[in-house]
């Protein structure tokens, strides 16, 4: 049997989708063609396509799944809107309970979609059919394919943009990334890039400093390339397409990276022999999870992301199927339908969130998909990672940007000839921060809402409990089913450090969860109200190492909080007392947010929690080569600027 035919077997069989001896395509096929028809698998009948492009899925089933999804959704939603309903009626119809039902309206929709997309996840994780879990053949079946020895043809340039961005740090990174491939099969087949886009002289010069002891090092045949524009046009997504129009030539693939990116060599190497394998993938992602930490903050918060993203993106890649998500980094993009269909649209310079498109690796998923090529996700823990904000106020900052970015999706929305799929991609990123408002309202309207003359004891008690209860549940859903997950899979409490570090780790970020959604909403809030009146955020100042917050930068971040705060316990305490008491969970981090933004940044408190393995992820416990070469010996503290985008 050739190697051809073990892949075509081995595929079907995983996939389940393919009829036996049937037509998986050639992991031999040359991935430098995008224009090659994959006709063998994209059968029609009667003008409908039954396969998706890459001939991957039977596309009804994928439809199958999306009308389940949208049921749900859909049923879920309405359901808690005539549960809501029934308990402010109560006391009849005021206008608080006009205006808080229309809020719920407005918020409700992304929670609801984390619920379903955890449940299913969850559901998918554990289900087993022949007494054997396969949830990867369900959601991925294209996985397969970076488990064989096919032997690897494709050229992959490896590019780490970069702009102002501490070089040393930036270079430790890729030269970890270098190593590992050189340990594959096929070393020869990577070539590295830095794409600079840096302003500041200084740093320029610690660049090529850097670069000329990366290549001495490396040495000569080690196919390192750096390359500075004078002109940052189009900013990182600018950056990329020059990469491709001058280079691009030449690469099958390239794998985009930030300046905390890192990837291991088996994992990028598995994501080249699937996109070999499947001509029309044209960008897969892989899960990015966090490195370890040394900020408390940082600890904690990718210690309950990674949790929540694992349930969460199974679920979602379940239904999204061929119009997946791009995230921008670590993933492996095809070059020639990158560079020939995804230029980004230019919006209005003078218009409500218009300008120059921040988020554009959403933008360019969806005009992947238009050209006819998948967008994959492979939501596989392992193998790629990425740092996190070191304290709350730099995650604040990260949320603004990327709520300006997602927001102008708002003028794309009647993009012609994109499938409803991908439409609905940036609905859904859009929703992502359009409800935040309406849930601060809801908490305000809440505490003045006995001003209408209605008393507790007009509600229905139980039932109001009940739902708050459930409200609760569904803003903490995917998180709570990746902690379902670790309790369920055998071995899997013990590379977290054991149950009882698991079980407080969860309980501590369940609670660090509420007191950050509080401070975030207020800030996004008030955000976005500033957006309409054409105000804009740049790219600007990035502290991606852990350092000391002080009283004073924290009192004049987080002023708007606390006085949100305390206006709403003055009127909660001289209205409804117990209202102050059942709010905590949603209010207490506006009069707390100062002392914990000096808490998960205090140096002594992110060492004490290292030390003792508090929020202690696998990379903590057994850390892989890639995790030890860099923190091993812990890479400089340096402050990176970033890109300026205004």
């Amino acid at each position: 049997m050739t190697i051809h035919q073990k892949f075509e077997n081995a595929a079907a069989q995983v996939s389940g989708d393919m009829p036996a001896g049937g037509a998986a395509l050639s992991a031999q096929l040359p991935a430098a063609l995008p224009g090659r028809s994959a006709s063998k698998v994209r059968l029609r009948n009667g003008g409908r396509l039954t396969k998706t492009p890459a001939g991957i899925q039977r596309a009804h089933v994928l439809t199958r799944r999306r009308y389940i999804f949208a049921a749900l959704n859909a049923g879920t939603y309405v359901a808690l809107l005539l549960w809501l309903g029934s308990i402010l009626k109560a006391g009849g119809w005021s206008g608080f309970d006009i205006a808080i039902m229309i809020c719920f309206a407005l918020a409700a929709p992304w929670g609801v979609l984390g619920i379903w997309n955890a449940l299913i996840g969850l559901w998918l994780l554990h289900r087993r059919q022949d007494g054997r879990r396969n949830w990867l053949s369900q959601v991925a079946p294209y996985a397969a394919a970076g488990a064989t020895d096919v032997p690897v043809t494709a050229r992959t340039a490896i590019v780490m943009t970069i702009c102002n961005e501490a070089p040393e740090r930036a270079f430790a990174r890729l030269e970890t990334i270098r190593r590992s491939l050189e340990q594959t099969s096929a070393p020869e087949a990577y070539d590295y890039f830095v794409l600079s886009d840096t302003t500041d002289a200084a740093v320029a010069e610690r660049e090529e400093a850097a670069f000329d002891a990366w290549q001495q090092g490396a040495g000569a045949d080690a196919r390192l390339h750096y390359r500075r524009r004078e002109k940052n046009t189009g900013y990182k997504a600018g950056n990329l397409r020059d990469f491709c129009d001058r280079w691009g030539e030449a690469y099958d693939f390239f794998l985009p990276l930030d300046a905390d990116s890192l990837m291991s060599g088996k994992t990028i190497e598995r994501m080249v022999r699937i996109c070999q394998a499947w001509p029309r993938i044209g960008i897969l992602q892989s899960l990015a999870v966090g490195t370890p930490s040394r900020s408390a903050f940082a600890r904690i918060f990718q210690f309950g992301m990674r949790q929540g993203m694992r349930p969460y993106t199974i679920g979602s890649t379940w239904w999204n199927g061929d119009c997946g998500p791009f995230w921008g980094h670590n993933a492996l993009v095809r070059t020639a339908p990158f560079r020939d269909h995804c230029h980004l649209p230019a919006l209005p310079e003078n218009a409500i969130m218009g300008g120059r498109i921040l988020s554009h690796d959403q933008v360019e998923a969806v005009l992947m998909r238009k050209a006819g090529y998948e967008v994959r996700v492979l939501p596989v823990e392992g193998g790629s990672w990425e740092d996190n904000p070191p304290h709350v106020l730099e995650f604040m900052q990260r949320d603004t940007r990327w709520c300006q970015g997602n927001l102008q999706y708002v003028h794309l929305l009647n993009m012609r000839d994109i499938s409803p799929t991908s439409r609905f991609q940036l609905i859904w990123a859009v929703m992502m921060f359009a409800g935040l408002p309406a849930w601060t309202a809801i908490i305000a309207l809440a505490a003045f809402k006995p001003l209408d003359g209605e008393t507790l004891g007009g509600f229905t008690r139980l039932s109001a409990i009940t739902f708050y209860i459930f409200f609760l549940f569904m803003f903490l859903a995917p998180k709570l089913a990746g902690y379902a997950d670790i309790t369920l899979t055998r071995g899997e409490l013990k590379r977290y450090g054991g149950a009882a570090r698991f079980a407080l780790g969860a309980v501590i970020e369940v609670v660090f969860s509420f007191l950050v959604a509080a401070l975030v909403s207020l800030r996004t809030s008030v955000f976005m109200i500033g957006l309409l009146f054409g105000k804009r955020i740049g790219w600007g100042a990035q502290n991606r190492d852990a350092h000391s917050i002080g009283f004073a930068s924290a009192l004049v971040a987080l002023w708007p909080q606390l006085l949100f705060g305390l206006g709403i316990y003055a009127a909660a305490l001289v209205f409804a007392p117990v209202l102050a008491l059942w709010s905590l969970p949603l209010t207490l981090g506006y009069l707390a947010g100062i002392p914990f933004a000096m808490a998960g940044a205090s140096p002594a408190i992110g060492q004490w929690a290292q030390q003792k393995r508090i929020c202690a992820i696998p990379e903590d416990i057994d850390p892989p080569q890639e995790i030890e070469s860099i923190f091993g010996g812990r890479e400089n503290s340096t402050r990176t600027i970033g890109y300026s985008l205004v």
